[in-house]
């Protein structure tokens, strides 16, 4: 399938929401507005060093990627915090596509890699693990709710 891959600029972030949206509410019972959508999006398109795209197929948005350069002593990475791609464009190798994508503009903006947070379920283990994400030992995701 033919889609294009552009950097997301500010004004696209109101054609992403409703995807957003869309995707989280109907498939995974999430309880988003366009109020609590766009700020999410817009905190990590504001963000210092983010790196944000946009793919479209005949200029309707089927998906986006977005995320944000973090330096450390000896290496620079990219946090990927979302990866969305419309449910009927599910399944067909886009995602893999727009990975492939960021792996190639994350390497030539001199990041070393790219990491990210998923939820522990065969579905993101399926799509991460053919793209040769591993876990990581080295971390583990602390929280406490308050």
């Amino acid at each position: 399938m033919e889609f294009i891959c552009k950097t997301m600029l500010e004004k696209d972030i109101d054609r992403v929401v409703p995807l957003y949206m869309d995707y989280y509410n109907v498939h995974e019972n999430s309880m988003w507005t366009q109020e609590t959508t766009y700020k999410r999006i817009h905190q990590v398109f504001s963000r210092e060093d983010s790196l944000c795209f946009i793919f479209e197929k005949n200029e309707e948005v089927i998906g986006f990627i977005m995320g944000y350069f973090e330096q450390y002593d000896d290496l620079k990475a990219y946090d990927l915090v979302e990866i969305v791609i419309a449910y009927p464009y599910q399944n067909k190798g886009i995602g893999t596509k727009c990975m492939l994508e960021l792996e190639k503009q994350v390497k030539e903006a001199g990041g070393a890699m790219i990491q990210l947070q998923a939820v522990n379920d065969e579905m993101h283990e399926k799509f991460y693990g053919k793209l040769e994400y591993k876990d990581a030992t080295n971390l583990v995701l602390k929280s406490k709710w308050i």
